[in-house]
């Protein structure tokens, strides 16, 4: 039968978490996160309310939602509980958030069953060892796999053989490939290209025309279902980042500074606990009339340690001070990338004897035996820290 490969994705994994653990949220519309949506339940997603929504727009369009504070701690422990259900039905398999993931299983199916037995069982347990809906999608390469995901979503199972892929992706709508958000599809809509079908029977220099060498040829292969990448077993992340919703209100300078404090504060001791080092820090804005800004700047020398990255994070913010005064701030959000293992850090010359970050991993170790707000930097003292939301890996 050759390559098959299976995408399984959890169904609006938080708010599902929620209802799982509480009785009395189940059937109801539910909303994780109060400022800024985090997740919506699908009965909250009726009213049209999505993720990445203001607060305050989702309660219009849904005044009956119940809304719940996050608790990254038991989706965490459920997202666990999933992959070691993926461990059990594949060897290969490729992480690609919390709530999803890439399994090849075409060398299992001698063994292990058809397409969709294998997928019928992984659902199965799935929702009887952990309690949670999970939809899959299986075809011949990742990209028809997601898509065939996507169109079974909530709870459902697509499998999309070889022999009748195009006939499955063709008559989708133009949004349904990779990279055509609202502007490329507006694009091709103008020109009166729909479905993806119509992508299909364009010449590929008709496409890089139209869209540029880089989308043309990406929608161009992908229209004809062509995507040889294999299923990557332990990519470990390229960044780790956290953000911060600040509301509407007017906030000072100190209290955005002390934002910024708690984010680097947390994403570093996430990056030590992963025993990794980084070169670049990106900070990532949104202000009160909903533009944004990214800015990032790479270190000399690759780090670990809070304090560089903070200084370097300020720096940043300083860089659009005069567009925070005046468009006000909303969304504060700080990524490290360039990852490393921590063990490749090199000693700068000379090679003096220095203590490197010693006293970030000793707080490190407080903070994990005895909580994290045993010990907190003096600025944070008194503040209400706000809801950091964990970037998912890019």
């Amino acid at each position: 039968m050759g390559s098959v490969i299976l995408h399984a994705d959890l169904d609006s994994f938080y708010a599902s978490v929620e209802q799982r653990d509480n009785p009395r949220l189940r059937g109801k519309p539910v909303l994780v996160g109060g400022g800024v949506v985090l997740a919506a339940s699908y009965e909250a997603k009726a009213y049209g309310v999505r993720s990445a929504m203001g607060g305050r727009q989702a309660r219009e369009l849904c005044p009956q939602a119940i809304v719940v504070p996050p608790r990254f701690a038991a989706y965490t422990e459920a997202s666990k509980a999933v992959f070691a259900i993926f461990d059990d039905t594949s060897p290969l398999i490729e992480g690609i958030s919390i709530d999803e993931a890439f399994l090849d299983v075409g060398g299992l199916l001698h063994v292990s069953g058809t397409p969709v037995e294998i997928a019928v069982r992984l659902r199965e347990r799935v929702r009887a060892d952990v309690g949670l809906a999970i939809t899959v999608g299986a075809a011949r390469t990742k990209f028809l796999a997601k898509v065939a995901s996507g169109v079974a979503k909530p709870d459902g199972l697509r499998y999309v053989p070889a022999d009748g892929e195009l006939d499955f992706l063709h008559p989708l709508p133009v949004r349904k490939l990779w990279g055509v958000g609202a502007k490329t599809a507006a694009k091709l809509n103008d020109r009166g290209i729909f479905t993806v079908g119509e992508v299909a029977v364009l010449q590929r220099r008709e496409l890089v025309a139209m869209l540029g060498v880089a989308s043309g040829r990406h929608l161009h292969a992908l229209a004809h279902n062509r995507d040889p990448r294999p299923v990557v077993v332990g990519r470990r992340r390229r960044s780790i980042g956290a953000q911060r919703a600040l509301g509407t209100r007017y906030r000072p300078p100190p209290e955005i500074d002390a934002a910024l404090v708690g984010l680097i504060d947390r994403v570093a001791g996430r990056l030590r606990a992963a025993q990794r080092v980084c070169r670049t820090v990106v900070l990532r804005l949104r202000f009160g009339d909903f533009t944004r800004a990214t800015r990032s700047h790479t270190l000399l020398r690759a780090t670990w340690e809070t304090a560089p990255l903070l200084a370097t994070a300020r720096a940043l913010l300083e860089s659009v001070a005069a567009l925070v005064r005046r468009d006000g701030l909303t969304l504060i959000g700080v990524s490290l990338a360039n990852l490393d293992d921590a063990d490749a850090l090199q000693l700068e010359l000379p090679f003096a004897a220095r203590d490197v970050g010693a006293l970030d991993p000793a707080l490190d170790g407080i903070r994990d035996r005895f909580g994290r707000d045993a010990v907190q930097r003096a600025v944070l003292l008194g503040r209400e820290r706000g809801m950091e939301v964990p970037l998912l890996p890019d």
